[in-house]
């Protein structure tokens, strides 16, 4: 039967005690909230709009967290949990922790830090929301324990929230006094500007040598007669070469009298290779990113024991962003449990991840079978003896 206890106000906010390392800001609300942070967050976004390596280096590693299950002492309180996870409404368009997770850990990602809200009808938990950043600020509150969590409101002051404790926050590697975390993106705005750079130029170049443009050049003779209609002469030239140019799915031939040279414009110069410039800015933004370069389509690795090897760093690395979660897991959950009255702990369990491939996976466990028979008839051999 399940244990019903009082219940604590969400809201509740424990007194605690000031370290001694602290420094309060009393002005820390006007800076989380300063345009620099927006200019910051902005700043993110676009750099995922403009280099598509990014994002999808971003998406992929939000596709391989992976799932959890929940487990609990009470079948009914399980059961319950359960079903709330795979149904409970995110926003206005989806369903399901998964759902919620995936777009928190992907600001968590972008930006270094994800805010969520746990949404209370008629003393019921029934909606999960992703917030706004933009719209979202933090300062410390009596110490620098206490953190206050502030909402902009419609006439774009920013005023603390009634129920903090309903709000879920993360922040990724934050710095020592810090409100916010960093950004895996920090350090990539200099380097993708040169490689946008690069495709830039690329464009250009494209444009003016891809689609050949001719000089045409008409140089009169030292007669009168010559230099008296050399203008009549060039316009007609230019006139018969504009139509053979305008005409399409056609081969016109250009005929002209006189000394006229036909010459293709940049046909002298020599493009510039791009590949071993716009190759060592990627390995600089793969490096930050932590994700494996098969895995984004780049045919770096030489070995495949080299795949190997990067697929258990990204499977150590996806552990560590676990991690991270885990706790706002547990806060919705356990916040469900006691508004309807379950007193019972819950435990997460994720699905066990592996990128190794499937073939050497199912070739390990056969040679960790003929193993076990192995030493089972060399066991069986010895007792007979």
């Amino acid at each position: 039967m399940a244990i019903r206890k009082k219940e604590t106000p969400v809201s509740a906010v424990h007194a605690v005690a000031a370290p001694q390392t602290g420094c309060l800001q009393q002005s820390a609300l006007l800076c989380a909230a300063s345009p620099t942070r927006s200019g910051s967050l902005e700043l993110y976004r676009l750099l995922r709009k403009r280099v598509p390596i990014i994002d999808a280096a971003i998406m992929k590693t939000v596709r391989l967290l992976g799932t959890f299950d929940v487990r609990c002492d009470d079948e009914r309180a399980q059961t319950a949990l359960r079903r709330f996870l795979k149904t409970v409404p995110v926003g206005s368009l989806r369903c399901g922790i998964d759902a919620f997770l995936s777009t928190y850990f992907e600001q968590l990602l972008t930006y270094g830090t994800a805010v969520g809200e746990m949404v209370v009808t008629d003393g019921r938990l029934t909606d999960l929301f992703n917030a706004d950043l933009r719209r979202v600020a933090f300062s410390y509150g009596k110490t620098p324990l206490e953190i206050v969590v502030s909402a902009q409101t419609d006439n774009g002051r920013f005023l603390p929230v009634p129920y903090p404790g309903l709000i879920l926050k993360s922040v990724h590697d934050p710095q020592p006094g810090a409100l916010y975390g960093t950004s895996v993106l920090q350090g990539l705005p200099f380097v993708s500007n040169i490689l946008m750079t690069i495709f830039r130029t690329t464009e250009i170049n494209w444009e003016r040598l891809g689609n050949v443009r001719f000089a045409v050049t008409y140089k009169p003779q030292n007669d009168a007669l010559d230099k008296a209609y050399a203008a009549e002469r060039a316009q007609q030239i230019a006139d018969a070469w504009s139509r053979a140019m305008r005409e399409e799915n056609t081969v016109r031939d250009f005929i002209a009298v006189g000394d006229v040279q036909v010459q293709a414009i940049g046909s002298d110069n020599r493009m510039l290779s791009s590949e071993i410039p716009v190759r060592q800015l990627l390995e600089q933004i793969v490096a930050k990113l932590g994700i494996p370069p098969f895995l984004l389509g780049l045919s770096w690795s030489s070995t495949e024991r080299m795949s190997s090897q990067q697929a258990d760093i990204l499977t150590s690395e996806i552990d560590a962003y676990r991690r991270e979660l885990e706790p706002v897991v547990l806060q919705i959950c356990e916040t469900y449990l006691r508004f309807e009255g379950y007193d019972c702990p819950v435990e997460i369990e994720w699905e066990p991840l592996t990128l190794q491939d499937i073939t050497a996976l199912s070739q390990a466990a056969l040679l960790d079978a003929q193993r076990e028979k192995l030493r089972k008839e060399i066991g069986e051999t010895q007792d007979d003896i």
